[in-house]
């Protein structure tokens, strides 16, 4: 099979191409905030570099997205171009921070080379002055996306919101953000419910930000916070109370997470169980909070993740720290019981499981934690 490129090389050109002239509240993390860890290497004589990527690209798009009604099929076309342009540039981002989601994409393909599908993205927000799950989820919801159940987390104090992609037929061969379009998986921290003192940090960083909530796509897209970096002590300071308000604070508006559908995949590894088997085989240390898989009440949701890399950051008043970055996360989807009896070639992602829940979802978060970072050292 002949692997064509699945990231632009250029991290950040379709973003940059259209907002030529960037919001002065974007805060564009350069290499001294940021230091991108070496890629890990893999003994696999079948291992790619993703610095190239390595999912196939359909060179065009058909589509059936209609952002709204009054729009032409022209107009749809490009709003989905753009939409994956985007979508492009922050995976690209999001695998140039983190080695190990960039590795076990590798080793991954390295056995089902036809196609890796994403299951979901998601992304993490402050929710308070403009800068929660609305910041982000307006863009998604501009390009077809369509608002789902809410979740509720009381312990952590947070909130989540889910999308489901808009139809599009054109990506049966495609792979990563080239292929069906994810869901969306965006959290908020309520931050009213925080002790003053970490409130009063989250505010003063948001409140400086000024528009930069309007931006949070393009923030995304750059590996941009929209607000100054913080002081070594701030970051303490949520770290004791929130490890979501400290991640959140230094990785802003970046993808948290990608999600392999498991299900997808066409060899061996589309049992979740027997993916998890690989990766621990091949030396990478998977969450295990509430064990290693998470598994719905109703038996039909099976969720794993990896522990989150961590790497080196500069703060504002000369320190710089390890601090947590993102993860990958693995998901399938089990065939709802009304459609059991249909033949495995006619089962669609419609016939299974949809939707989120919030007992995996809770653990899953814990793939950032001090505790699991801990364990991975």
């Amino acid at each position: 099979m002949k692997l064509s490129t699945m990231f632009s090389s250029n991290c950040y050109s379709s973003a940059i191409a259209i907002h030529r002239k960037i919001p002065p509240s974007l805060n564009v993390l350069r290499a001294s905030a940021f230091s991108p860890p070496q890629s890990l290497k893999l003994s696999s004589p079948h291992s790619v570099s993703f610095n190239r990527l390595l999912f196939p690209r359909n060179s065009t798009y058909s589509t059936t997205v209609s952002v709204s009604a009054s729009k032409s099929d022209g107009q749809s076309k490009g709003g989905e171009s753009f939409l994956r342009d985007t979508l492009r540039s922050m995976e690209t981002v999001y695998l140039n921070r983190n080695p190990t989601a960039k590795s076990i994409l590798e080793l991954v393909h390295s056995v089902d080379d036809e196609q890796i599908c994403y299951d979901h993205l998601a992304f993490r927000t402050f929710g308070v002055n403009g800068y929660g799950i609305n910041s982000l989820a307006s863009f998604f919801l501009d390009y077809g996306y369509t608002q789902k159940e809410e979740l509720r987390f009381p312990a952590k104090k947070l909130k989540a919101l889910w999308f489901s992609p808009p139809n599009s037929l054109s990506q049966d061969g495609g792979s990563g953000v080239n292929g069906p379009l994810p869901r969306v998986f965006i959290s908020e921290l309520l931050v009213d419910q925080l002790s003053p003192k970490t409130q009063e940090i989250i505010r003063k960083y948001t409140e400086k930000s000024g528009s930069g909530n309007k931006y949070a796509a393009l923030a995304s897209a750059l590996g941009s916070l929209t607000w100054e970096k913080p002081l070594y002590s701030e970051f303490q300071q949520l770290a004791g109370e929130s490890e979501y308000a400290a991640w959140t604070l230094v990785n802003g508006y970046a993808l948290n997470h990608v999600t392999i559908s498991t299900h997808r995949l066409k060899s061996n590894l589309k049992n979740i169980k027997s993916l998890n088997q690989f990766i621990e085989k091949n030396g990478f240390k998977l969450n295990s909070e509430g064990g290693i898989l998470k598994v719905s009440p109703d038996g039909l949701l099976l969720q794993s993740s990896t522990v989150a890399d961590s790497i080196p950051f500069s703060f504002s008043d000369g320190s710089n720290a390890s601090v947590p970055c993102s993860y990958i996360e693995f998901a399938e989807r089990l065939v709802l019981p009304e459609y059991k009896n249909l033949p495995e070639s006619e089962i669609k992602e419609s016939h299974r499981r949809d939707g989120f829940e919030v007992g995996n979802a809770d653990k899953i978060f814990e793939s950032t934690s001090k505790e699991q970072l801990t364990r991975r050292a």
